[in-house]
C-alpha cells in the first residue's frame, strides 16, 4: 500500500515514494479507473499531485481510494519510442565552465551527453519545460550559475546536477547551457506541448547549417503520428 501521503490544503493529496517508477505505476492506475473526483495529475520525481474535486466528500473518497494503490504491483510499463531531438552543440554558452568542472574535453562532454538517453520525469518551470533524466556518471555534478542569466534562448539545452533540459520559451535561467535545438517545443496558442512524462529522448548532434535548415520547425508528436496512421 501507498504509505506516505499528506494534504495539499483543500485540493487532493500528495504521494510520495522512493523511486520513479513507482511514480509511473501509480498514475497508470489512477489513469486506467479515471475516478469522477478526479481533477488533475501533477507527476514529479518521487512525488504525485492528486488534486480532486473541491468538496470534502471528494477528497475523502480519494484519500480511500490513494490509500488502497500498491506501488509494489509490477507491471510491464510499454516503452514509448526514443525522440530524437537535434542538437547543435556549437551555441553552448558555458561549455569552459563544463569542462573545468567535469574535467572533460568539450567534444567528451558532447559525446556522453548525445549518448545517453533522457527519460521525461517531470514537466514544470514554465509550459512544457521537461527535466529529464539522468545525465551519465561522467556528466553528473556541474552546478547552477550562481547568477541566473536574465533571458535564456527558446531551444537552449542545458545541463546541472543530475539532470538536462531544454528551455521551450525565453525564460531567466541557471542551467549551464551545452547547446541548442532549433526545433519549437512548445506553441501556447495550439496547445502544442509534443514532450510529455514518462518520454524517452536522446539529442543528435548536428552543426550550424542544419540547424538553420530546421529552424522554427515543430518537434514532432509522436503520439499523433501514430494515431493518424491508425485511422
Amino acid at each position: 500500500m501507498v504509505q506516505t501521503i499528506k494534504p495539499i490544503g483543500d485540493q487532493g493529496w500528495i504521494i510520495y515514494t522512493q523511486n520513479e517508477s513507482q511514480i509511473r505505476e501509480l498514475m497508470r492506475q489512477i489513469e486506467q479507473i479515471n475516478p469522477p473526483w478526479l481533477i488533475d495529475l501533477v507527476p514529479a520525481y518521487l512525488s504525485l499531485g492528486v488534486f480532486v474535486q473541491p468538496d470534502r466528500n471528494s477528497l475523502e473518497t480519494a484519500k480511500m481510494y490513494l490509500d488502497s494503490l500498491s506501488i509494489e504491483q509490477t507491471v510491464e510499463i510499454i516503452s514509448p519510442p526514443v525522440i530524437s531531438i537535434p542538437c547543435c552543440y556549437e551555441f553552448q554558452l558555458d561549455g569552459g565552465r563544463i569542462c573545468q568542472q567535469l574535467q572533460l574535453t568539450f567534444e567528451e562532454v558532447i559525446a556522453e551527453h548525445s549518448q545517453t538517453i533522457y527519460t521525461v520525469y517531470a514537466i514544470g518551470f514554465c509550459p512544457g519545460f521537461p527535466y529529464m533524466g539522468y545525465l551519465s556518471d561522467k556528466l553528473i555534478g556541474t552546478s547552477r550559475l550562481s547568477t541566473p542569466r536574465k533571458q535564456v534562448l527558446p531551444g537552449s539545452v542545458a545541463i546541472t546536477g543530475r539532470q538536462t533540459s531544454i528551455y521551450p520559451l525565453p525564460r531567466p535561467g541557471g542551467w549551464n547551457l551545452i547547446g541548442r535545438t532549433p526545433l519549437i517545443l512548445v506553441d501556447l496558442h495550439k496547445n502544442y506541448f509534443p514532450l510529455r512524462i514518462g518520454d524517452c529522448v536522446q539529442f543528435n548532434r548536428i552543426d550550424e547549417q542544419e540547424f538553420r535548415n530546421l529552424e522554427g520547425e515543430l518537434l514532432p508528436d509522436w503520439r499523433q503520428i501514430q494515431a493518424t496512421k491508425g485511422q
